[in-house]
């Protein structure tokens, strides 16, 4: 079920990315128009090319934050059945977990805070 929202979420940003890209070719067939140089034809096209890249970025951005959100949301109905929360029986926990933590996933981007956690261990070989 969770896939189905991110497909459908995916979808919307497309079309969010489709309505920008006409947008800009429209405001740069507008600034050609008046343009009366061959420079300021120039700079429009450059505009409309650099907001076409921005519309791709922000539609590659909401297609990582929706993975994400579906992991997210999969590892917690998960989490009390195989997971970090998962104890046996005795006075230990398991593998560096403690009750109520979780540990993250190396080297990625926490979807509530849009902040980046560094991995917990060194990556290079020695």
């Amino acid at each position: 079920m969770h896939s189905v929202r991110e497909k459908v979420s995916n979808a919307a940003a497309a079309g969010k990315e489709h309505v920008d890209i006409l947008k800009a070719k429209a405001e740069e067939k507008a600034e050609k128009a008046v343009a009366r140089t061959r420079e300021g034809k120039r700079i429009a096209e450059e505009v409309r090319k650099a907001k076409e890249a921005e519309a791709k970025m922000e539609l590659h951005q909401a297609k990582a934050r929706h993975a994400a959100e579906t992991l997210q949301s999969k590892q917690s109905h998960l989490g009390g059945i195989i997971g970090p929360h998962t104890h046996h029986h005795g006075t230990h926990d398991t593998v560096g977990a403690h009750q109520g933590q979780q540990n993250p996933v190396v080297g990625t981007t926490v979807p509530t805070t849009a902040t980046h956690v560094a991995p917990t261990y060194p990556l290079g070989g020695r």
